[in-house]
């Protein structure tokens, strides 16, 4: 796979997110910046690899609303620019995208909103189109990666003749689907220009701020006019929608859906004569195109995951221009509204809106299009092998005897929320927990303890450590610092000393910060070592105050490459069966995945075993020893 292909012409399978960063590409632009959030993780990690060569600069920012005011500054200054993000991100940057959409820019900017129904690794699943609706910005959505790819050029050109941003919103199944993409032609990347002041349009002290609300409106209009002869909204007539004599049906959708009742009209008869209207900009909606479509057909069915958003828009529009046809969808409980659809969903609720039960799947049987759901993972997500925070938190445990209230940031320390370690008592979003713990410790007797990893907190926890530092929150808060953002993919953050580039960059040290945020108690301890870390949360615990552990040690997956990127092996550990005693501590209370039992007998798995010798501390009875020849399981 070639991503800076000159060929025209060509054609590779990529990934939505990949496809994403060719039409970037393509659509010449020369920034982009983002904070890593999955589905959206690909996109930045395809640009660290491949930026320089394209001509662009490329960031991971501290947090969205730094990356969007990084792209929106370059942007104002005239050149094209990408800021893109996980739904939840949207609203981190939400204060610098509704005015952005005021003051306009100069150069192309798209933002996209990676949107994650089903809640595949998310906190929730908002339906980030209603962003576009109260900022008043277009927006796209692709179905495909060949859409994805062409619709990025389109939204950089849209963005550029109207001077305002685009909002360019996909789903978990798009960004993670793969498709054939055929290559166009790159346009010339502008990367430096001559700022050009404009106070008076840029700077949104009220009085301007009134005048770009008009300005906004304005644009509005002319978006009006763009989405009525938008080549990415238009009619498909599918394979089953031919029957002359049945219902006319009239089927609008967007994004992925659009995939999902294609392939259901061109795999299952239904009976009807039916078209689908696929939109592919859809804010400002295009009202006339709608409107004749209505004329068309005596029923109306609406196809959209999560909200009814295309649905309350075309019940608002076809009441306003007196258009008196039947419109179903999620109102009146034809299709769900939570989680995400597939083609027996559709088809379901397709049976339910055309008043059939014909064939109608229950959620026993097999869905008619064969739509076979994967099977449930055999085991609860958990920590790795190796993994730091485990050491951690059996260091918490033993410090408060598990009595004390864990407010839970988000991270791959998450998991600490399933058993043995069961820690984890509120999660909000990120950066929260420092925050929460503060309220928290102010209405409870017990200890708070809150966790929250590196790259969390120089996200958006250092403005809570300050809050809990003015403000004498008695909390203990657990700086899980593994030297990277692990849960999306080991990209880089503020304290390491590589850029989004690749080139060295200033590491912020976590120790200096808190220090200069006032904390007057902090510690550094490495989770590996138990009784080091499990002092070090007693202390913590009895000081009065904003108290701060930082749990430092590297992912254990860092850890690994480094050593194999060496031509080494970590030492690995075993369980001399001579010495166990049989209490189970290891695997229910410590619980490395690791570990297994057979006919009443504790053992390691060598080919999980990532040799960071914890258990070695915590087996009581010295059971856990460096692997040798002569120790057998």
């Amino acid at each position: 796979m070639d991503l800076l292909s000159d060929e025209i012409g060509k054609k590779e399978l990529l990934l939505g997110n990949e496809a994403i960063v060719r039409g970037a590409i393509e659509g010449g632009c020369a920034l982009a910046a983002t904070y890593p959030g999955t589905p959206s993780s690909e996109i930045g990690n395809t640009l660290h690899k491949i930026a320089k060569d394209a001509g662009m600069f490329f960031e991971f920012s501290a947090n969205e609303a730094v990356a969007l005011e990084v792209a929106a500054g370059a942007a104002v200054a005239g050149v094209r620019s990408f800021a893109f993000m996980k739904h939840v991100g949207l609203n981190v940057a939400a204060d610098a995208f509704m005015t952005i959409a005021y003051t306009g820019v100069r150069g192309g900017l798209v933002v996209l909103s990676a949107d994650d129904p089903q809640c595949h690794s998310s906190q929730n699943e908002q339906d980030n189109r209603y962003y576009a609706k109260i900022s008043g910005v277009p927006m796209i959505e692709p179905s495909t990666p060949a859409e994805a790819k062409e619709m990025m050029i389109f939204a950089f050109d849209l963005s550029d003749r109207l001077e305002v941003p685009v909002l360019f919103r996909t789903t978990t199944r798009l960004n993670h689907v793969k498709g054939i993409v055929e290559y166009g032609e790159k346009k010339e990347v502008v990367g430096k220009v001559k700022f050009e002041k404009d106070p008076h349009r840029f700077v949104t002290v009220p009085a301007n701020a009134r005048k770009g609300h008009l300005r906004l409106l304005a644009a509005m209009e002319k978006m009006k006019e763009e989405t009525e002869i938008c080549s990415l909204n238009y009619t498909v007539k599918p394979k089953y929608g031919n029957n002359e004599n049945g219902t006319k049906v009239g089927i609008i959708t967007s994004g992925v859906t659009y995939n999902y009742i294609m392939e259901l009209l061109e795999n299952v008869d239904l009976d009807i004569d039916a078209s689908v209207l696929k939109l592919g900009m859809t804010n400002p909606l295009p009202e006339s195109m709608i409107l004749d479509f209505a004329d068309e057909h005596e029923l109306l069915i609406i196809i959209e995951e999560l909200e009814p958003f295309l649905e309350d828009s075309l019940l608002a529009l076809l009441k306003h221009n007196r258009r008196d046809i039947d419109l179903k969808g999620k109102r009146d409980g034809h299709f769900p509204r939570a989680f995400e659809f597939n083609p027996d969903i559709v088809y379901k609720g397709m049976l339910s809106a055309l008043d059939s039960d014909a064939g109608m799947v229950n959620d026993e049987e097999e869905g008619i299009l064969e739509w076979k759901k994967l099977p449930e993972p055999p085991r609860p997500p958990v920590l790795c092998p190796g993994c730091p925070h485990r050491g951690a938190y059996f260091a918490v445990k033993k410090a408060t005897r598990g009595k004390a209230i864990h407010p839970m940031d988000i991270g791959c320390y998450t998991l600490g929320i399933m058993p043995p370690q069961s820690i984890g008592d509120i999660l909000v979003c990120m950066g929260s927990s420092a925050g929460s713990a503060g309220g928290i410790s102010r209405v409870i007797d017990e200890p708070v303890i809150a966790h929250m990893g590196d790259s969390t907190f120089f996200h958006t926890g250092i403005p809570a450590l300050v809050n809990a530092v003015h403000n004498r929150h008695n909390i203990v808060l657990n700086i899980m610092d593994n030297s990277t953002t692990a849960m999306t993919g080991h990209q880089p953050h503020p304290g390491l000393p590589i850029d989004g580039m690749g080139d060295p960059a200033v590491a912020l040290d976590v120790t200096k910060v808190c220090e200069g945020l006032g904390v007057e108690f902090i510690r550094t301890v490495d989770p590996l070592k138990v009784k080091e870390t499990t002092q070090a949360f007693k202390e913590a615990l009895e000081f009065q105050g904003a108290a701060v552990v930082i749990t430092k040690s590297p992912c254990a997956l860092l850890i690994d490459r480094a050593y194999r990127k060496k031509g080494k092996v970590r030492t690995k550990y075993t369980v001399d069966q001579e010495k166990c005693r049989h209490c189970n501590l290891c695997t229910r209370q410590f619980a490395c995945p690791a570990f297994y039992v057979k006919d009443n007998d504790h053992f390691i798995d060598p080919a999980i075993c990532l040799g960071c010798g914890v258990c070695a501390q915590v087996c009581p009875f010295g059971a856990m020893v460096p692997m040798k020849e002569e120790v057998k399981e």
